[in-house]
């Protein structure tokens, strides 16, 4: 009697710009304080974290340029980039403040997922990247994919 529904997988939101524009070092889980349309926007793949980044402020983190678009039900006035509040044990909150303030790093978020029936975001402790390591880490990917071409074309000619 019940049907087998073909459910979308819940969608995982990375950013790929912070990868490319940060060394980085130390990871963090955290959960985020949203509103209604907000999950709705995230359900739906409709978020932009290219400019997003993590600033603390009086002794809790807050996300500030995550951009989450509303769905189309959504009637009222919404803001898109309204600044979010991240949930983070005081020991975390502690290493991040202490690495922001003292070893001049920067928090960028990394990816946004499901966890359970929660939403979680990943955050990330960056150090920027120079032209030159932008440069070279283009590189070292480019000789991966010739390197995995040249053994598919070897194993192939076996």
């Amino acid at each position: 009697m019940s049907k087998d529904k073909k459910r979308n997988p819940r969608p995982v939101i990375d950013n790929r710009q912070a990868r490319y524009n940060f060394e980085l070092l130390e990871s963090f889980e955290a959960g985020l304080a949203l509103e209604g349309w907000e999950v709705k926007g995230i359900r739906s793949g409709e978020v932009d974290m290219k400019d997003s980044y993590v600033l603390m402020k009086d002794g809790e983190a807050w996300i500030l340029g995550l951009k989450i678009s509303p769905p189309k039900e959504v009637t009222f006035q919404v803001d898109q980039n309204r600044t979010k509040k991240l949930l983070l044990t005081k020991s975390e909150l502690g290493k991040i403040f202490k690495a922001t303030q003292e070893k001049g790093l920067t928090c960028v978020p990394t990816k946004i997922f499901w966890k359970t029936n929660l939403i979680k975001i990943n955050i990330s402790l960056g150090k920027g990247k120079t032209k030159f390591d932008k440069r070279e880490t283009i590189k070292r990917k480019e000789w991966d994919r010739e390197k995995a071409k040249i053994g598919k074309l070897s194993s192939k000619l076996k």
